[in-house]
């Protein structure tokens, strides 16, 4: 019998503030029943990980991303609030219609706004509600998934590893590979090279979960898919239950999941999994 392979699970940004529960910022339907899913698997099949990262969005309350930053400008009466779910383009804030609150950051935001547009994702920046501020309840990894992960490093006798992403108030940071606009001087959002080659140099199978499908775990996965050759991807398994889209945004994930098949990466369910890793 040949030996089982080794296994790594990437668990990108599961928090709190992310998940349909009470108290939640930018809560994502089906999130909740992804993580206790996810904890489920970690519990019956924990000992074929013999690796385990996980990402964290994790901001300041005030970032070019937030309310605080932004209100109206004069083309949309002056001063007004500016609500989660907006878009912010280049142009709108060249037409007055928004602005930073902090006026001698306004070269520094079109500056920014422009590369952002110009990058390869061709990003539009999006005015999320206030989520996963560092230190919060929002920013904690959700109860059942954390408890599942303490089980397993006390199992295994190793740590989690857990990547922070997202510090830079001045610049989005969806993928934790990099930040959208990496900032000069800031290695916070330069490539995060240790955590490529971690997962792109992991001899066996690489396992992916978390939220959202539509935004973080998409924007992460294209960034670590970019480094691996087709016979590394084909060691790469979505795990589909274990994660969920933003709503309105559907079909980004759906976009996303098409990508990766086509790139040789599989989709399976956590029994598909568990089922998998128990052979």
């Amino acid at each position: 019998m040949s030996p089982r392979p080794q296994a790594q699970l990437l668990i990108v940004d599961p928090q709190n503030d992310f998940c349909d529960i009470p108290g939640a910022a930018l809560p994502v339907t089906g999130a909740d029943a992804d993580m206790k899913r996810l904890a489920e698997l970690l519990d019956q099949a924990g000992a074929a990980f013999t690796d385990i990262v996980v990402t964290l969005d994790s901001h300041p309350a005030y970032a070019i991303e937030r309310p605080a930053f932004w209100r109206t400008g004069p083309a949309d009466g002056a001063g007004g609030a500016v609500h989660p779910f907006t878009p912010i383009t280049a142009a709108d804030v060249r037409a007055g219609r928004f602005v930073p609150r902090d006026a001698a950051l306004l070269p520094q935001v079109l500056a920014y706004l422009d590369a952002l547009e110009a990058s390869p994702r061709k990003y539009v920046l999006m005015v999320w509600s206030t989520h996963c501020v560092v230190g919060t309840w929002g920013h904690n990894i959700h109860a059942d998934l954390a408890a599942a992960l303490a089980r397993w490093e006390a199992a295994m006798l190793r740590p989690v590893e857990k990547v922070l992403k997202g510090l830079n108030p001045m610049t989005e940071q969806y993928s934790a590979v990099r930040a959208e606009v990496p900032v000069d001087g800031d290695p916070r959002t330069q490539t995060n090279r240790a955590l490529v080659d971690r997962i792109v140099d992991f001899a066996g199978l690489t396992f992916i979960a978390g939220e959202a499908s539509s935004h973080c775990v998409a924007a992460t996965a294209d960034d670590l898919f970019a480094e691996m050759s087709a016979e590394r991807l084909a060691r790469v398994v979505l795990i589909e239950d274990a994660m969920s889209p933003v709503g309105g945004f559907e079909a980004g994930a759906t976009a996303f999941v098409a990508r990766a098949r086509a790139l040789g990466v599989r989709t399976l369910s956590a029994a598909q999994v568990l089922g998998l890793l128990s052979a």
